[in-house]
């Protein structure tokens, strides 16, 4: 049995447009905070979901992986 985690970064749903369009100042400080300069995408985090799941991650258990855009390092 292995156990990790995704500890996913903002990202762009339909629910987070709502955000865009009532809190334009709240977006531009994130995107202002995240060094990659934009906000991901629900494959780039289902993606990373993926390959914990498949056998080229056999080895690793006890992971929290940050997909985050390097926001956490700030």
């Amino acid at each position: 049995i292995r156990v990790n985690a995704i500890c996913p970064g903002n990202t762009h749903t339909p629910l987070f447009d709502h955000v865009i369009e009532r809190l334009p100042e709240v977006y531009n400080a994130l995107m202002a905070a995240t060094p990659i300069g934009r906000l991901a995408q629900p494959v780039e985090i289902a993606n990373a979901v993926v390959w914990l799941c498949s056998d080229a991650a056999s080895y690793c258990t006890g992971h929290a992986m940050v997909v985050d855009g390097c926001y956490s390092i700030q």
